[in-house]
């Protein structure tokens, strides 16, 4: 199994989000920046890393959102979401489309099928009490031909 990190971070209203790169795996969705876990690494020292490789950016991650599973033709990802906040001002390094997207127009973009579920959250959140959604397994999805960093968000 994958593991991936990703970043939600909000100001304004405005969630950060980039578009995947053509020739990657999920090109042209967008997501919310991050990427895989590497060996030996917290959640938190990808995130810090993801975003500033992409982003140029440094990053406080608080907490946990939503985790998921998720699996794709070829391989089971294993995708946590963190609230984040910048530290300083982000800039595409990848050459990637970034974008602040106010709450109401998240539904409007193509995110990939992993991150749908987040999406609804964000949109209609849960009471502040309530305890970290969970989701299980999902159907599998076809499996496009490259796979890179961000595997699904």
């Amino acid at each position: 199994m994958i593991v991936v990190v990703a970043a939600v971070i909000e100001q304004n209203g405005s969630f950060l989000v980039t578009r995947r790169l053509e020739g990657t795996h999920l090109a042209g969705m967008w997501e919310f920046p991050g990427g895989k876990i590497a060996s030996g690494e917290t959640h938190a020292q990808a995130l810090e890393r993801e975003i500033r490789e992409e982003l140029d950016a440094d990053v406080g991650v608080g907490e946990l959102l939503f985790e998921t599973q998720f699996d794709y033709t070829e391989r089971r990802i294993s995708l946590h979401f963190y609230r984040c906040s910048l530290r300083s001002t982000p800039r595409p390094l990848l050459g990637q489309q970034m974008e602040w997207v106010p709450r109401a127009e998240l539904r409007s973009l193509d995110f990939p099928p992993a991150d749908k579920d987040l999406i609804r959250l964000l949109i209609e959140p849960l009471p502040d009490n309530a305890p970290t959604p969970r989701i299980g397994s999902h159907t599998p999805v076809v499996d496009h031909e490259d796979h890179d960093e961000h595997e699904g968000s």
